[in-house]
Order: structure tokens, then sequence, then C-alpha cells
């Protein structure tokens, strides 16, 4: 592969992984199609609870357009580079056999040639990244190579994205916890250990989560029971 490749990698991973503070799918979505030459536009394809398919972000109209077209059809090569296998090209969408629903409905959008990548990490997959270009043929093996070498830096971004953001919402869900504890010992004299069991019961009584919880108890000052009982 040519050195300018290995340098723009370079350069991408170290944009991607020093901007995680304020990283966006967005900007994964344009960075494959600087990144692909060949490809025209791009959609992110997220795995979210109860394996249900959603576009994250995309580079163009069009490319949420294919995607959707991909979840209501229950066919495409997003679906497929998701739960199947790693990737997935497609040289001419109105005649592969392979989606006979999926790829004549993207051919009449314009778009002739797709090539899908899994976004995973060891332990999870994330979903996929799906590159869309107007020609047929549009992909050479060097494209998909790129592409292949993309999602990896795309997926390493985002994972650790996606874990700082974790930890940071972990960390602040604690603080705002031990707030709540703190008035809960002010307001009715109890230990810290009791404050937090109360907190936990009426979490599990109100079918509330004990972030939420806490964010009331600082709101009003002591528990809801106490305010409508005086009220």
């Amino acid at each position: 592969m040519p050195h300018s490749n290995a340098a723009f990698f370079a350069q991408l991973s170290r944009d991607l992984l020093e901007r995680n503070d304020d990283l966006t799918l967005e900007r994964v979505a344009r960075g494959a199609v600087d990144a692909v030459p060949a490809a025209d536009a791009c959609g992110i394809s997220l795995r979210r609870r109860r394996n249900r398919i959603e576009t994250g972000a995309s580079s163009a109209p069009v490319a949420d357009t294919c995607d959707a077209l991909q979840y209501e059809l229950g066919e495409g090569p997003c679906l497929e580079a998701i739960w199947e296998a790693e990737s997935y090209l497609c040289q001419d969408t109105a005649t592969d056999p392979r989606w006979p629903r999926w790829g004549p409905r993207v051919a009449q959008e314009g778009v002739g040639s797709v090539l899908s990548i899994r976004l995973a990490t060891s332990t999870a997959t994330l979903g996929a990244i799906n590159m869309y270009a107007y020609a047929t043929e549009a992909y050479t093996q060097d494209d998909v190579d790129l592409g292949l070498i993309y999602a990896v830096h795309a997926t390493s971004a985002m994972n650790t994205f996606r874990l700082v953001t974790g930890l940071q919402t972990a960390v602040q869900s604690r603080h705002l916890i031990g707030v709540a504890q703190g008035i809960l010992m002010s307001r009715y004299g109890l230990s810290l250990d009791h404050s937090f069991e109360v907190l936990r019961r009426y979490s599990s009584h109100r079918n509330v989560k004990l972030r939420d919880l806490a964010d009331e108890v600082i709101e009003r000052g002591g528990l809801v029971e106490d305010e409508e009982s005086s009220g």
C-alpha cells in the first residue's frame, strides 16, 4: 500500500482518538468517503438493544434512504455484515441476486455499488459502515482494503468514545447518588449505608432508575412521599 495511504491512516487514527471528547458519527461517515476514493456516500448502521438496527449518521441523504430500505425489507449487505460475515461487496445493485428486493430499489436511487463492513471489537458488534457508490463496478480491491482498514480505525475510535462516555456517565451518576445520600442523612438522620438502602428501596418500589431518583431528591430536598403527605 502506498506510503501516502499509511500516512493518511496514521493521521486519521490520531484525529479520531485524540478528539474522542467530541467524536460524532457524522465525522466517521464523512471520513469514510475521504478514505475510500470510490465511495460517494456513507451510512453508519448501529446495533441497538433487542437486535434492532438503525442509522446513527450519514454523509448524505442517499445513504439514509438506502440504509432505511435495508431495515424495511429485511435484506441487504449491511444486515449481512452485522450478522453473517465481516464484509460484503455488491458491484451491481440492480442485478445482484443476493438481495432481490433491496438491490433494484437502491438502483432506482442512483446507487450502483455498495461496500458494507462490520464494525466490531473482540467482544461486541457495534454495527456496520455502508459505503455507497453511484457507479457500478466502482470498487477495486484497493478500495476494499482501504475500507477494511478504515473500519478498524473507526471501530477503535467509536469504542473508545463509548467507553469514555460510559465512564463519565457512571461517575456523574455516582456523584448525584452521593449528594442525594447526603440530603437524606441530614434530613432524616440516616447513616451512609442506610441512606443508600432507602434510595435503593424507593427506586425499586417506584420502578425508577437510581440516578433519576437521586435527581428528584436533590431537586426537592427530600423524598417525594414526604412532599405529597405535607401538601
